[in-house]
């Protein structure tokens, strides 16, 4: 057997030993009980969210490791049994003979001794065991070099920026367990919490040895804690509802701020970086537009926030056709305008002005038929088309009303064809005239008339062929071709064929309204200025997203999916799959608020300020005193009883 030697660097030690520990014997560590049921507490475990560095921050600081100055000999590389962790999982603070030092104070440690502390922890990895030496000095006392003082509010700068530090969701009850015992006498202590929405802080005092620290769950930003910061500004990037994220954690019973606060940490630092972010965004898709030259085409439409007269915003829409990208969205309330019906027009004038301002040249621009834009865009040397869909769908629905009636169900059978028809009419159309002729001559064509008298089409572009069943076409005379006739040619129709837009339509317009929904629902009320970062938003998704290839399978097959539309009435329609939507202009909203909106706000919110902000509908009226309204308050079921202020309640029946 190797005999056991002593070390080049061995001191005689002054100390004393139990019987059990005689100088020799291989004591490695004294580790802290790990609970008082002899459970081992769980890592994974505690209360509102954590982040990955504050739970490795704790466990570097509540373990005591150290070595016998006695055993002269080089200890065995082992690990415990009781924890599964490496003995470099734990490290203590020490300190060394020049001082004391906190066990919170990180950088102080790192300075004053050769432990180090490991930048992450896995519990899957099992790591080499590494040996401390303590210092070489006759005077030295394992037991007195955790010296604990009253800490402050020590904020651990993390490898990666807040924002970016994975969360996790602990337990307070398993949380509490790693604070139940004393990191230096190991002896019971009572923690005590503070929360401040997401954010908890534990503070450890001892009332035995004395030993007081303090644990935050979250990096502190300024006075923020980065988590509560974060959470708001994922929820409003996201397009999610703070009334239902709060019911969510109602639920899980996860701790929250209030709505005022939601609102605070937005106005003052995520609405300031969404305009920003578009004002930049905009500034590129607007220099793509003018080194176009003379070649833009547009497609303009207001989105209204709710149906009917009751619209308290409209918000106009400006869309590049070719590269289908929102280069514009001008924000009309109802009190600015002289009523509902002039949002429209007042939001296309200000995108035009905004569009002349920046050097863009507008050739021609696809809008719906309404009478007062007509009007406006023919002082203009803008050429003016309407969108075939909006045309075809007002026609589609009276089309559908007439075949209801008894003596027109043949056509039924025609309505996809005339649908196919006015497609094709502004497609294969290069001028008013020919749009005209290949229009009118669906007339001729249900009843089975292929040659026609127009010059400007003379005959159907369909190869001839020979009818088998003469009962499908129309005759003309009867109530349905009349009626059919009717609501073909007629002047307000005629005019509309005739602008038909022979070259792109505004279908990607209609499928970015839909997509603001996600962000700003019909059904929820929110001021100007949130009511318009909202739909900056929306059309920062839409541009990243608009030209997303089609999916495709492991064989490398284009992928499609089966449709069935309730227009359609049981038809099935074939839709390609897009690849799934990136989000990657929420990261760069959160770069920009973590890194530049919170440490400057002043230049941003400078920004916002440059912002028309018209008042409230409800400034406009005086406001009624709150006494007088519940004094004068009749309820339906008690006509003649009203509302008796003091009490609170309506009077008893006699």
């Amino acid at each position: 057997m190797r005999r056991t030697a002593l070390k080049d660097t061995a001191i005689p030690s002054i100390f004393t030993f139990p019987d059990d520990e005689q100088p020799g014997t291989k004591r490695i560590r004294r580790e802290t009980p790990i609970s008082s049921e002899g459970e081992e507490p769980s890592l994974l475990t505690s209360t509102p969210l954590k982040t990955l560095a504050s739970v490795q921050e704790l466990f570097a600081s509540t373990s005591v490791r150290f070595a016998d100055v006695a055993c002269q000999t080089d200890p065995p590389t082992t690990r415990s049994c009781g924890t599964q962790l490496s003995m470099t999982t734990h490290t203590p603070p020490f300190r060394s003979t020049g001082g004391a030092v906190s066990c919170t104070d990180t950088s102080a440690v790192r300075a004053s001794g050769p432990s180090r502390k490991r930048p992450r922890l896995d519990l899957k990895e099992e790591d080499e065991e590494e040996r401390y030496e303590g210092p070489h000095d006759v005077t030295y006392d394992p037991l007195h070099s955790l010296t604990l003082t009253q800490s402050t509010d020590v904020k651990t700068e993390p490898s990666s920026p807040p924002h970016k530090i994975a969360k996790y969701i602990v337990y307070e009850s398993c949380l509490l367990e790693l604070f139940e015992l004393c990191p230096r006498c190991g002896r019971a202590s009572r923690p005590r919490t503070r929360t401040m929405g997401t954010f908890l802080r534990v503070e450890q005092n001892c009332p035995h040895c004395g030993v007081s620290r303090t644990w935050n769950s979250q990096p502190i930003i300024g006075s923020v804690p980065a988590g509560n910061l974060q959470l708001a500004a994922a929820v409003y990037t996201s397009g999610a509802s703070f009334s239902t994220l709060e019911r969510i954690f109602q639920a899980m019973k996860l701790q929250l701020y209030k709505s005022s606060t939601f609102r605070s940490l937005a106005r003052r630092f995520t609405e300031p970086a969404v305009v920003h972010r578009w004002r930049r965004t905009q500034d590129a898709a607007l220099e793509q537009l003018t080194s176009q030259r003379h070649n833009v085409m547009l497609a303009g439409g207001m989105r209204a926030d709710s149906p009917g007269n009751s619209a308290t915003y409209g918000s106009y829409t400006m869309m590049d056709l070719r590269s289908n990208m929102v280069v514009d969205l001008q924000l009309v309330q109802s009190n600015a305008v002289a009523g509902r019906c002039q949002m429209e027009m007042e939001g296309l004038k200000r995108s035009l002005a905004l569009l002349e301002e920046r050097g863009v040249t507008v050739n021609s621009i696809v809008t719906e038929r309404h009478p007062q834009i007509q009007e406006f865009l023919k002082e203009t040397r803008i050429k003016h088309y309407y969108d075939v869909w909006r045309i075809e769908k007002g026609l589609s629905k009276k089309l559908a009303l007439i075949a209801k009636n008894k003596d027109c169900d043949l056509l039924k059978k025609w309505l996809p064809s005339i649908k196919n028809h006015m497609y094709w009419t502004a497609a294969s159309s290069t001028s008013g005239p020919e749009r005209l002729a290949k229009w009118t001559s669906i007339l001729n064509h249900i009843r089975d008339v292929h040659v026609h008298e127009d010059p400007a089409f003379p005959q159907c572009a369909h190869a001839p062929r020979t009818s088998r069943d003469k009962r499908k076409w129309l005759k003309a005379g009867t109530e349905a071709f009349i009626k059919v006739e009717k609501a073909l040619t007629n002047k307000r129709m005629l005019k509309a064929v005739e602008k038909m837009s022979p070259h792109r339509q505004a279908s990607a317009l209609e499928a970015f309204h839909s997509s603001i929904s996600r962000f700003a629902p019909k059904n929820a009320v929110f001021p100007f200025l949130g009511m318009l970062c909202r739909l900056y938003l929306a059309a920062m998704h839409f541009n990243e997203n608009a030209g997303r290839p089609q999916a495709t399978s492991s064989t490398g097959e284009l992928l499609y999916r089966l449709n069935l539309p309730k227009s359609k009435k049981g038809e099935f329609s074939i839709k390609p799959v897009k690849v799934d939507p990136t989000y990657d202009y929420v990261d760069g909203l959160m770069d920009l608020i973590f890194e530049k909106v919170f440490e400057d706000p002043g230049p941003y919110e400078a920004e916002v300020q440059k912002i028309p902000i018209p008042d409230d509908l409800s400034a406009q009226f005086e406001k009624p005193d709150k006494m007088e309204v519940i004094a004068s308050y009749v309820s339906r079921f008690n006509q003649g009883r009203g509302l008796n202020p003091e009490v609170g309640e309506l009077p008893a029946y006699p």
